[in-house]
């Protein structure tokens, strides 16, 4: 599948989340966007995004190599990632932390009721040695990108959510850099509440499922290396 065809595919979702979620107002009778359907907007575009690095992969690639860190072979690749993959399970059972496959990709979702209290970026005291393994792991596997996303749930206003979605995915950056993990291989961004994961948020179980920070682990390709060089 070629680009444009991925662009056009992902344009078609957001058509038909858009359309399947125009409710009307019983008052007025105009018609918009319910907020379910915004969250579902957010995922399916974030879902598009979130293929590639935050900031550009050449440029990430260049301050990585620039902090002495090399690639991982082609061949090895899988079996490197399988690896952190394995230690990062073990390390993490029982913490709350869930560890998805995608591909050769790793990503740690990490619930904010285990992370963070309420409307706080600062990480949780008994937590911290939960991310004192997540810090361990990446440490003895270096050649990844670490892409750290911050989410809130719908509750306040837009600009309050996507500053503390900033303020969590920089927090646990700066727990990770203070236990030894290379700052330039970590990036930030905070989507505040525009890609609820749970929705519509009907309890508090669902709330907490969208206050969560969100890890993304990939490899350094020697693809990656050859195109930033």
């Amino acid at each position: 599948m070629n680009i444009k065809t991925i662009k056009l595919t992902a344009l078609a979702s957001l058509a038909a989340i858009t359309v399947a979620g125009c409710v009307t107002d019983p008052e007025t009778g105009e018609k918009r966007i319910s907020k379910a359907a915004i969250g579902g907007l957010g995922g399916a575009v974030g879902g598009y995004l979130l293929g590639d690095l935050i900031g550009g992969r050449n440029s990430r690639t260049e301050e990585i190599l620039g902090a002495g860190i090399g690639a991982v072979a082609g061949a090895g690749i899988g079996h490197y990632m399988d690896q952190q993959e394995k230690k990062l399970r073990e390390r993490t059972a029982g913490t709350g932390i869930d560890v998805e496959r995608q591909g050769d990709q790793l990503v740690l979702n990490m619930p904010g009721d285990v992370t963070f209290d309420h409307n706080s970026a600062v990480v949780k005291s008994q937590f911290r040695g939960a991310l004192d393994n997540v810090a361990a792991t990446l440490g003895e596997y270096p050649s990844t990108y670490i892409d750290i996303y911050g989410h809130t749930d719908s509750t306040g206003s837009d600009a309050y959510n996507q500053g503390l979605s900033e303020r969590r995915a920089a927090s646990v950056a700066d727990y990770l850099a203070g236990r030894g993990v290379v700052r330039a291989r970590m990036a930030t961004l905070g989507y505040g509440e525009s890609q609820l994961k749970c929705a519509p948020e009907r309890s508090e179980a669902d709330y907490q499922c969208n206050r969560r920070v969100e890890i993304r682990i990939s490899p350094v390709t020697q693809n990656d290396v050859n195109a930033a060089r």
